[in-house]
């Protein structure tokens, strides 16, 4: 009974697999470069595909070839903030050591990508809807997205201590995973601007191939590159935190 009570589950063991900062920096420095050397590839073969070979849409005419970047930004801005939410999850749950940085590095980049994809829309909607902007269902939540991405980024930022500001972070990434569902069914909830998706898992694509082989190139790369730039800025701030401790060691020791 005693070994049983002062034995980690296998599942906590497994996540604090990689909480070592040594193990995660050597495991991390692996992968960095394939998952940036993907992204570039993906996305360059993507981008030239949707501008040069893909056909113009018969409506929208050249303009339709903003999706490459509008769509794949839009998945981005929702599935980082996903990340962010599982990252919190993980905080405040069990307490994973490196869960409270990735949250802090996803964070600005998610936010980016929300910018982006908002940026993009807009461009899109100008000669599409005749306005910059409209208070649509999918764009308004968007938006809001946008705003829950700045005020984590701001929380956590916020307190002396700086557990207290991971702590209030993570509460409010977890109770904005609501606005998640509003986008995605937005338009079929509400009276919107915005077509239904052309891609469901329920269904076939609606897309012509030609156009959608572009956009799945870009969507991966999308992806990767994401990865690619968590997983730089958390290496930076792992050694950045190792570099603090020994820093202070040497201080107190002297």
């Amino acid at each position: 009974m005693e070994i049983a009570s002062n034995a980690q589950p296998s599942g906590g063991r497994n996540l604090h697999r990689f909480a070592n900062p040594g193990q995660f920096l050597r495991l991390s420095g692996r992968i960095l470069p394939f998952l940036a050397v993907s992204a570039l590839v993906l996305t360059g073969i993507g981008v030239f595909g949707g501008l040069f070979m893909a056909p113009a849409d018969y409506q929208q005419g050249d303009a339709v070839r903003i999706i490459y970047i509008h769509v794949p930004s839009a998945w981005l801005a929702s599935s980082a903030y996903m990340g962010l939410a599982i990252a919190s999850l993980f905080s405040l749950v069990w307490r994973h050591p490196l869960a409270d940085l990735a949250a802090v590095e996803i964070g600005p980049v998610g936010a980016a990508a929300t910018a982006l994809c908002l940026a993009t829309g807009s461009l899109w909607g100008k000669p599409m809807w005749g306005a910059w902007w409209v208070w649509d269902a999918r764009l308004t939540s968007v938006l809001v997205l946008f705003f829950l991405y700045l005020g984590h980024i701001g929380l956590i930022r916020a307190f002396d201590d700086p557990q207290r500001g991971y702590r209030a972070g993570a509460i409010l990434a977890l109770v904005g995973v609501v606005n998640l569902p509003i986008i995605k069914f937005s338009v079929e909830w509400w009276n919107s601007l915005h077509q239904p998706a052309s891609i469901t898992l329920t269904g076939a694509p609606t897309i012509a191939g030609s156009m959608l082989w572009p956009l799945a190139f870009c969507a991966l790369g999308f992806t990767l590159g994401f990865a690619a730039i968590v997983t730089a800025r958390l290496r930076a701030a792992v050694m950045e935190r190792r570099i603090r401790a020994l820093l202070l060691a040497r201080a107190q020791e002297a």
